[in-house]
């Protein structure tokens, strides 16, 4: 501020700008936490920060598996499936993303404790259910 605007504004508003603050008796202050809360920001566009943070959200790309990966996985498969006890397997296959395109590689290790010829699907230990044609990569332990 310039040395003349205080001047002008000493003069345009001399008569009340000595003044107390006025409290009204009535209506007493109100506390500063909740002064504070009346001028914190909000969300005018509710939801907006959402759609933002989905479009950023990166997926993996489905790849396929060419005839010969899915030969061997198919292999492993039945070696797991005739061994005499439960052999560990590690599993790695793609799910689909439901909001857009692509989706997510998983990878879960434990027993299969159920196959399926009819969905074509394996089911382990842990309880994923897993498709035959989502499979990428399967490891077994002890089998080859």
């Amino acid at each position: 501020m310039k040395p003349q605007d205080v001047s002008d504004a000493r003069q345009r508003y001399g008569d009340i700008i000595d003044r107390e603050h006025y409290v009204d008796p009535n209506h007493p202050p109100m506390a500063r936490l909740n002064r504070a809360a009346q001028f914190s920001p909000f969300a005018a566009l509710t939801g907006y920060e959402d759609l933002i943070d989905e479009a950023a959200r990166e997926t993996d790309a489905w790849a396929e598996p060419d005839d010969s990966a899915k030969e061997e996985i198919d292999r492993r498969l039945n070696a797991v499936l005739s061994a005499k006890s439960p052999v560990p397997v590690t599993v790695t296959w793609f799910v689909p993303d439901g909001r857009k395109s692509g989706g997510a590689y998983l990878t879960a290790t434990g027993t299969v404790r159920k196959y399926s010829g009819t969905d074509r699907t394996i089911t382990l230990d842990s309880g994923a259910a897993i498709p035959l044609e989502a499979v990428t990569d399967l490891q077994a332990d002890g089998t080859e």
